[in-house]
């Protein structure tokens, strides 16, 4: 006999559905300590992303007839803050004109923390799925406890027994290894004067599900895009929106695949950015929506979130040494 179950219609919310481009360009994604350097510097970055934009949109040309892509701009205002938006903003709009680049996007790095009063990171943090490595017996706290996460076995931590006896050392060992480990342990967050700060990484992955379409609040969309209207920017980073749309553009701030461009000093961010995707249980129904709708288009995209990003890593000229989180 086959037993009837109710559920309340709210019990499970609806997974809303956003609007999706082809392919989400990043533009940049500087510290603070960039936009000091004045002009000249973000010249120079936008002189050489503007080389690898032309190619990135020829690469997409050649797979859809009609490319939908948009371009978005992070800037850091949750480690620091310099200047305003009311200064900083349109200087790097003026820079990114002069190399003839158009930002259609603009979000706040601190909205990757919270966004109109949802707390974003502590949401996917409690969507993280540890992968437990082949002979492990529950001995390392979880991640929740620890704030950090890895691909693998960490190396074992044996106490001496009684009798001083020390036993041999252990190497680390990555759980999907092929032939030889890569193995990486990532901070997600550190405690200060009993505030949690976010990792670099663990928000830049946060802002590449936003990217990639696939955050959601109970069900609802997230990082929704603000037009602006005005014509002066505010002089408080907590009067701009989360995200900005500041063109009339057609393309969603969302894509199927995302494209970052930036300097190569982010490469270890990016890898750690990579690692905590893979262990994100994201949103089932996004997942569905967004694998459905790209194969409709003769787009489909990879099964793993990791593989939907993609990057170009640039060599910045005068070898500029890595900016440092504050």
């Amino acid at each position: 006999m086959t037993e009837a179950v109710f559920r309340e219609s709210t019990a499970e919310p609806r997974t809303q559905s956003v609007p999706l481009a082809h392919l989400s360009v990043e533009l940049g994604h500087l510290y603070m300590e960039d936009f000091e350097a004045g002009p000249e510097r973000l010249r120079e970055h936008f002189a050489e992303v503007r080389v690898w934009v032309d190619a990135v949109r020829a690469s997409v040309d050649r797979r859809t007839k009609r490319p939908r892509i948009s371009t978005c701009f992070l800037v850091d205002d949750y480690f620091s803050r310099f200047s305003t938006p009311a200064e900083l903003i349109p200087m790097v709009l003026k820079e990114a004109e002069r190399a003839g680049l158009v930002i259609d996007y603009l979000a706040r790095e601190s909205a990757c923390a919270v966004a109109d009063r949802i707390e974003l990171a502590e949401s996917v943090m409690h969507r993280l799925v540890e992968s437990p490595p082949p002979g492990s017996y529950g001995s390392r706290p979880p991640v929740s406890r620890t704030g950090w996460l890895a691909n693998g076995q960490r190396t074992p931590w044996t106490p001496r027994s009684a009798l001083g006896e020390i036993k041999g050392w252990e190497p680390p060992r990555e759980t999907a290894a092929r032939n030889h480990s890569v193995f990486m342990d990532v901070e997600l967050w550190s405690e200060k004067d009993g505030r949690r700060l976010w990792s670099c990484p663990f928000l830049a992955a946060v802002w590449q599900l936003a990217r990639l379409g696939l955050l959601r609040h109970l069900g609802e969309p997230v990082l929704v895009p603000t037009s602006w209207a005005g014509e002066d920017f505010p002089h408080d980073w907590d009067r701009l929106p989360p995200l900005t749309r500041l063109t009339d553009t057609k393309a969603a701030f969302s894509a199927y695949r995302t494209c970052t461009l930036m300097p190569n000093r982010f490469l270890a961010v990016e890898d750690a950015v990579r690692l905590i995707l893979d262990q994100i249980d994201v949103d089932a129904g996004a997942l569905d929506q967004v694998a459905t709708r790209s194969a409709g288009e003769g787009m489909p995209v990879p099964a793993a979130v990791a593989q939907r990003a993609t990057y170009v890593f640039y060599e910045e000229p005068g070898g500029a040494s890595a900016a440092e989180e504050a």
